[in-house]
């Protein structure tokens, strides 16, 4: 890096394989509009619930191609919805151990984990490491940074729960994909934007996502 060039400070977003990819994809749509740098990562079992959920395969080797084609895509299936730049974008391959967010003095800004499967989430909690996206979250930790898990399953037992209270006790901060409907939502796009709205509200990443409750009832009824 010459002499007074920016160093580049990126989020980590990883992508598990629980069902949920068009959360992800909206979150890497704002924050590649909000300016922000990403670094991804996405699990081998995520790519096969990207291929069932969009018919997108993601390839080491195309994912530029396969990311494009993959966030133009609406929450309806619909393609060419969205157009997007990926150009702020480094992806990490799930096995590589040599990766950049493996390490704490890798700079980053914190970790979003998009959608979080039970697996992903005892995995983080349990400190096992089996892959990079673990291995980042687990750094992300112990370097006491930003780590938000949007966890996407129901119904949640008891274990389930203990690892979410553990990652919670860690620091990490836990978002149910839980879409709310005060927004005024009229379309899947809408329930789909109010849950990444809410990952990048606790990430602290301005977004336009969604509309904010004012205290007036009936608001979300209204025309903005």
């Amino acid at each position: 890096m010459n002499a007074g060039e920016k160093q580049r400070v990126p989020w980590i977003v990883g992508v598990s394989g629980a069902s949920g990819t068009p959360y992800a994809a909206a979150v890497l749509r704002a924050l590649l509009a909000a300016g922000e740098s990403v670094d991804l990562v996405v699990s081998r079992a995520s790519r096969l619930t990207l291929l069932d959920e969009t018919g997108i395969s993601f390839r080491d080797a195309h994912w530029q191609d396969d990311l494009r084609a993959w966030l133009s895509r609406g929450a309806d299936g619909k393609p060419g919805t969205f157009d997007v730049d990926v150009d702020g974008v480094r992806h990490w391959s799930a096995g590589d151990f040599a990766a950049g967010p493996s390490s704490g003095s890798y700079p980053v800004k914190g970790m979003l984990i998009v959608p979080a499967s039970t697996a992903c989430v005892a995995g983080v909690a349990l400190g096992l490491s089996k892959d990079l996206l673990q291995r980042a979250a687990s750094v992300t930790l112990k370097e006491g940074r930003k780590l938000v898990v949007a966890v996407r399953e129901t119904p949640l037992n008891g274990q389930m729960l203990r690892h979410l209270v553990t990652l919670d006790d860690a620091g990490a901060v836990v978002v149910p994909a839980s879409p709310a409907f005060y927004a005024g939502a009229t379309h899947i796009q809408d329930l789909v934007d109010f849950v990444a709205g809410r990952v990048l509200d606790a990430a602290g990443v301005d977004h336009r996502l969604y509309r904010r409750w004012k205290g007036e009832l009936g608001g979300g009824t209204r025309t903005a």
